[in-house]
Formats: structure tokens, sequence, C-alpha cells
């Protein structure tokens, strides 16, 4: 393969939930699982505001605004980063007791095309048969029927 070089395809990205992580062998575990935490969290903040701005200059008033966090997460990873998501979910079930789990793998085809990179080859096509994990952690009880 050394006299080929990889054609880059373009990606058709698909919509994320916004409880969806995809996780990749770049990405810093200490990210995936501040963000994974943060979703299942309730957010508290203090808010600060005055009803009249022009008379009561300096009269403020606190207001705590709860924004409402997500009862579950999906993780999601393909090949090499599978290893790493399943570390992520087992962390992620450390700090935050009660959670419930429930796992899927499966696989998928993914199609390579390489140009040559010498005169007189052909263009090749490769197939991968890549593995995949989809990790569902909910507050909630999940299907124990299932098989994960």
């Amino acid at each position: 393969m050394d006299r080929y070089q990889r054609v880059e395809k373009p990606r058709t990205e698909t919509p994320i939930n916004e409880n969806e992580i995809r996780i990749t062998t770049q990405g810093r575990m200490r990210n995936y699982i501040t963000y994974a935490t943060t979703l299942l969290q309730v957010i508290l903040r203090v808010m600060f505001y005055s009803p009249d701005s022009i008379t009561q200059v300096g009269k403020q008033r606190n207001i705590l605004h709860f924004e409402k966090g997500s009862n579950e997460i999906v993780l999601k990873a393909m090949g090499r980063a599978i290893n790493k998501t399943v570390m992520i979910s087992e962390l992620i079930k450390r700090r935050i007791v009660g959670l419930h789990q429930n796992t899927s793998i499966g696989s998928t085809d993914i199609t390579d095309m390489w140009e040559p990179l010498e005169d007189g080859l052909l263009p090749l096509e490769t197939t991968r048969h890549v593995s995949m994990i989809t990790i569902t952690l909910s507050k909630k009880e999940l299907d124990t029927s299932s098989t994960g």
C-alpha cells in the first residue's frame, strides 16, 4: 500500500442529540467525563437583575435559576476508542452513584478508496469491518429485558 494514498471522503455529518457524546481516540478522557457529568447534574445559576434599572440603581435582586440536566447520556465509539469509552463510563458511574447502564455492541463496514501514486496502477477500494459500542447511562431504570 506504499504506492497508494487514501482518498478522503466528504463526511456526511449526522445530527447529534444533546445527550449524545461521541468518543474518539484523540479526545481527552477528563474532558469527556466533565462534559458527561455536567449533562447529568442539575445546574444551579444565580442571576442578578434589577426590575427598574433607572430608578433603583444598585438595588439588584438575586434569582436562583435552575437548568434541568439530562436524565440520560449516550456514549458512542468505534474501533480503538471502544476501550476508552468503557473506561469513561465506569468512571462516570463511580462519580455519580445510582446510574443504570445499557450497553449495545455492533459493527459496520467502512469502504476506503485508494488512488495510485505511480502511473499504471489502478485505483483500489478496500472494506474494513469496524466494531462499535453504544453505552447508555441513565438516572432512571432502563429496560431490564434488554441483553446489555
